[in-house]
């Protein structure tokens, strides 16, 4: 009993640490959920829970479906975004328990300080601590966007992997494969990339059963009710002339490749994930490639794959920050096991430097979150004539003025140079339909067709992304301003959006007033 209690308080400090971590985390997720408006991908992926399908041309649906209920209800932003904090919750508690089951399965050590001060709570500390000071994890925190629902199935994937390479696997063969295949099919239904962690499922229980484990009936059985799972998106892609694979394939590919452009991407992922992330993914890969740990050098291919497929692409200037998140968390618990060692053994200052410098970096994304950009400046310097995080304040806003003026003019549609303009039009001014004036086919294509012909149409400009106003031939007849709003934090003006009554598209010739 005494052994018991003694466990119990030596343990109740981590636990208490650990609910601090994640009660921070859910703090600042819901404060600036509440804060801040749609962003331009989330806007995107809330209209695919506001227009229901099997799939959609730019991704599968799964980020639409898991939104629908609350959508559905009527639910506000705040309580919508509600889903990607659980989301990141989930996310942390499983890179956690990953992170203890590879302490508790590492190779014995001697008597040292490691194994004297060393405990599984603490390393799984490590793994929470990591994901919360990882920048652009909160970024997929508060925004649902793919990668967040991917995440949470990629770490799911790594630790059935990891049961079904165990020797004792054969137990209990058959709930194991079925999972896998109901997580294959789900992932698939995020995101394309899944097929990259697939790869390294494949990969990791090849090199750790041999190819005699493709002649059982489990992975076909995985295979094929992934296949099903996945259905939906392929079907819809047959009805559509196979679209989606089209568009992906050709976004992802990029442009002519420049070394240049890999260097970005290293540096981008530096800030974005923080340096401590690197450094103990680095400890980790040196370790079990030294220990010849094969097994979770295999598991190592769920950050590598997806990784160096992301760096090439980057080249070719087709990537972007938080496609690699899933790929860093799979890499956490080891990072966390590798940064728990080392501080334990006593080397401590590089990786307090690291912690100290991306907590820096968090609490300046914070505040500039906070503040909109950077206070005291005004509306003429570079930093707020372009302010990239202007694009999370006023839509809610702009969306109501937008609905007001197209009401007291009868205007019967939005219109805007660019999608990514129109997300947020779309769901702020719904149920009004929003036309792209691009040559591209989209989403918007599909969901709201071309405009018609001798049509009206409320055009609007957005001061940190301004475009010329459609009045050249075969555009608009005219466009005359209607209204203006003005988006402000804390009185400091943060951006302008235009609305123009545009008349008669497709004239042959066309003039502003």
């Amino acid at each position: 009993m005494q052994t018991h209690d003694a466990r119990y308080v030596a343990r109740s400090p981590t636990l208490i640490n650990l609910t601090r971590l994640l009660l921070l985390g859910v703090l600042i997720h819901f404060g600036f959920g509440v804060l801040l408006t749609l962003s331009v991908d989330e806007a995107h992926y809330v209209l695919y829970a506001a227009k229901p399908d099997w799939s959609y041309f730019d991704h599968p649906p799964m980020v639409g479906w898991i939104q629908w209920p609350l959508v559905a209800a009527g639910a506000p932003d705040s309580v919508i975004r509600l889903i990607p904090q659980a989301l990141w919750l989930v996310s942390s508690l499983l890179a956690r328990q990953l992170a203890m089951r590879l302490f508790d399965q590492r190779a014995p050590e001697p008597a040292s300080v490691v194994s004297q001060t060393l405990n599984r709570d603490t390393v799984g500390l490590w793994a929470v601590g990591l994901v919360l000071l990882a920048p652009v994890i909160h970024v997929l925190a508060v925004g649902l966007l793919p990668d967040s629902l991917l995440m949470v199935w990629v770490l799911l994937l790594m630790t059935l992997t990891l049961n079904l390479a165990s020797a004792d696997a054969q137990q209990r063969q058959w709930p194991q494969w079925f999972a896998l295949g109901a997580l294959l099919g789900l992932a698939g239904l995020s995101k394309y990339t899944a097929v990259l962690p697939a790869l390294a499922v494949l990969v990791t229980l090849l090199a750790a059963r041999g190819v005699r484990v493709l002649l059982t009936s489990g992975p076909w059985f995985a295979a094929i009710l992934a296949l099903i799972l996945i259905s939906p998106v392929l079907v819809w892609n047959a009805q559509n002339e196979w679209i989606s694979f089209a568009y992906q394939l050709k976004h992802g590919s990029g442009g002519t490749w420049q070394a240049k452009r890999l260097a970005a991407f290293i540096g981008i992922q530096l800030v974005a994930y923080g340096p401590l992330l690197f450094l103990g993914g680095y400890l980790a890969t040196r370790q079990i490639i030294q220990a010849r740990q094969w097994l979770y050098a295999g598991l190592l291919l769920f950050f590598f794959i997806p990784f160096v497929v992301t760096g090439l692409m980057s080249g070719g200037g087709g990537s972007l920050p938080h496609w690699t998140a899933p790929a860093w968390l799979a890499m956490t618990p080891f990072a966390a096991l590798a940064l728990a060692q080392r501080w334990a053994s006593g080397r401590k200052a590089l990786i307090l430097a690291f912690i100290r410098a991306q907590v820096v970096i968090c609490l300046i994304a914070f505040a500039a979150l906070f503040f909109v950009g950077v206070p005291g400046l005004s509306a003429e310097h570079p930093l707020a004539r372009k302010n990239p995080l202007a694009d999370l304040w006023g839509w809610d806003q702009a969306g109501l003025r937008a609905r007001e003026l197209a009401s007291t003019h009868d205007l019967k549609s939005l219109s805007v140079r660019n999608w990514t303009l129109g997300s947020r039009l779309a769901w702020y001014a719904r149920p009004l339909p929003v036309h792209v004036l691009d040559s591209r086919f989209d989403q918007f294509d599909l969901w709201f067709g071309d405009i018609a012909p001798g049509s009206d149409s409320l055009f609007v400009n957005w001061s940190q992304v301004k475009y010329d106003l459609p009045t050249k031939p075969g555009e608009f007849e005219s466009c005359r301003l209607i209204g203006t709003f003005e988006a402000k934090r804390f009185e400091r003006h943060i951006s302008r959006f235009d609305f123009f009554h545009c008349r008669h598209w497709g004239s042959t010739s066309g003039n502003t007033q």
